[in-house]
């Protein structure tokens, strides 16, 4: 009876960022294993977060909270009664600043610094996983930015663009990733997680073959590519991933039915 209770707890958790690209697919797949769900977002009842109610068992095990990141207070009520949290979001600055997508990168490794401090300090046990190029069905209705990546590589028509390594993972094997490292005793420290690595125009070939009538980019320029990434460490807790061409297929079929490709 008391391991029953005990796993009972375990499995109520909040999501930070419920909305978000990865959030949204974790949330899925909390939900498809049991999970009870506290989800953060910025505004209770924004049409942007009506994917989430849309959720296979969301009406029972899924509750949103209005949270600020920067607010305790807020975050203290989503996180009551949580044996675990997936810290997600991060802060993300004014679109008026320069390079926003920089910032926000910035504020991610602050955000983890800290956690690791605040680890040291108190005994929290805290995993991080740290995807690379994100792919992947989407489920919300706004476009995130790998998205876009992806996106403007099917519709820019681009002169030309460099040849330079795309280290990619699915966002479903991102969040497989996730909360293999909150289950699994043994998870500790930082995991690398990415699947496929390959150039530019290698993936431009391979849209094509898969989806011949987009508006690719014509030439590529050689660059100096010396990137090297290894999932080995989280494939030893037993995650694997899928193809690239399942990815890029799944990807590709959501912006379609979003009406991103139209």
């Amino acid at each position: 009876m008391a391991s029953t209770v005990v796993e009972k707890a375990r499995k109520v958790v909040c999501v930070t960022g419920a909305g978000g690209f990865i959030a949204s697919s974790l949330i899925k797949l909390l939900l498809s294993n049991d999970y009870i769900v506290h989800g953060t977002v910025r505004q209770l009842n924004d049409a942007k977060y009506a994917h989430l109610n849309k959720l296979d068992k969301a009406s029972e095990n899924l509750k949103l909270f209005k949270a600020d990141l920067l607010d305790y207070g807020s975050l203290v009520s989503a996180i009551h009664g949580c044996s675990g949290v997936f810290h997600v979001a991060s802060p993300v600055p004014p679109a008026s600043v320069p390079n926003p997508e920089n910032w926000y990168c910035l504020s991610k490794t602050l955000a983890e610094s800290e956690a690791w401090e605040f680890s040291k300090k108190t005994g929290l046990d805290v995993v991080a996983i740290c995807p690379t190029l994100v792919f992947g069905p989407i489920l919300q209705s706004n476009v995130n930015s790998s998205t876009l990546v992806l996106l403007k590589l099917l519709k820019e028509g681009y002169d030309s663009i460099e040849n330079r390594l795309r280290v990619i993972v699915d966002v479903r094997d991102v969040a497989d990733a996730i909360l293999m490292g909150y289950e699994k005793p043994e998870a500790e420290g930082r995991y690398i997680c990415t699947s496929h690595l390959i150039k530019a125009k290698d993936l431009v070939d391979k849209l094509k073959s898969l989806y011949p009538n987009y508006n690719y980019p014509k030439k590529f320029t050689e660059v100096e590519n010396d990137l090297k990434l290894s999932s080995e460490k989280l494939q030893k807790l037993g995650w694997s991933s899928r193809p690239l061409n399942e990815t890029l297929i799944d990807s590709i079929e959501s912006y379609r039915a979003a009406g991103l490709l139209d």
